[in-house]
């Protein structure tokens, strides 16, 4: 069976009830890399059938942010999802999603209040909002989302038993490049001697990941030492640094159990996230 590729809603849900189940989503913005593909291989492997999304989701930028230059690639996207075995790919239209009458907002409180949340007002608001819309007209039973995005996996995880969408949230390893760089759609912002800067966030993670399997537990120490490795690059300019807790993302002094550790640095103009989890 060759993939369907629909974007309307009318024609989403009659074609959702021809799927078999389990049915599996993977909801992406599109201008796929190996990242996205690794979730539509798993979610293959797993359910019977797969819905990839791809929806670059207005509500989720800010007022500078970079929706209007967001590459998009639709044609390969495609080539790339049925490649991996997606049974039906839905491209909806921001007017179809956001009516000019809508104003319904899904808000998750306190875990969206730190990190991505603090340098990005509104953004979770806006995601939230489009994965509970996405869930609501794909109705799977197991979602698929990368770990690079941790706070992401960490607010959607929290809205889905919060609203009680009968949905497993799977997450799955960062995909990285050969020299440690996380996979992500804004790379082709960066010139050739920024993307050579931008190996520095993988290395800071590594570097205090390796001084708390050395024993180091003191959650601030850690964070110094992604500061330091960070400013030994003079492209590279640290937004923040963070060790919390993996499931509250409240910061630590004693690292314990299971933690995240988090940054957001600027490459140039191009902003970028990592995190190794510790523990």
């Amino acid at each position: 069976m060759s993939m369907i590729i629909i974007s309307s809603l009318e024609e989403l849900w009659a074609a959702r009830a021809t799927l078999k189940g389990p049915v599996g989503l993977v909801p992406t913005m599109g201008y796929l890399h190996a990242g996205h593909i690794s979730l539509a291989r798993r979610a293959k492997a797993e359910c019977q059938s797969v819905i990839a999304t791809i929806f670059v989701n207005p509500t989720q930028f800010g007022p500078n942010e970079d929706l209007s230059r967001y590459p998009r690639s639709l044609e390969r996207d495609l080539q790339l999802l049925e490649a991996a075995g997606v049974d039906l790919v839905w491209t909806p239209t921001a007017q179809e999603l956001y009516p000019p009458d809508f104003q319904t907002w899904v808000n998750v409180e306190q875990i969206t209040q730190p990190l991505e949340g603090a340098m990005r007002p509104g953004h979770f608001r806006g995601v939230t909002t489009i994965v509970s819309k996405l869930f609501n007209a794909t109705r799977p039973e197991k979602a698929y989302f990368g770990q690079k995005d941790a706070q992401q996996v960490a607010v959607i995880s929290q809205m889905t038993r919060d609203m009680n969408h009968p949905i497993e949230i799977i997450v799955c390893p960062t995909m990285r490049e050969d020299d440690g760089l996380a996979m992500s759609s804004r790379n082709s912002y960066l010139s050739a001697e920024e993307r050579q800067a931008a190996t520095v966030l993988y290395c800071a993670l590594l570097t205090a990941t390796r001084a708390f399997e050395g024993g180091e537990t003191n959650a601030e120490k850690l964070r110094q030492v992604v500061r330091e490795v960070i400013s030994s690059e003079p492209r590279a300019q640290l937004q923040y640094v963070s060790c919390a807790d993996y499931a509250t993302l409240a910061e630590l002094q004693t690292v314990d159990h299971k933690a995240l550790l988090s940054l957001a640095v600027f490459i140039g103009k191009t902003r970028l996230i990592d995190n190794f989890v510790l523990g």
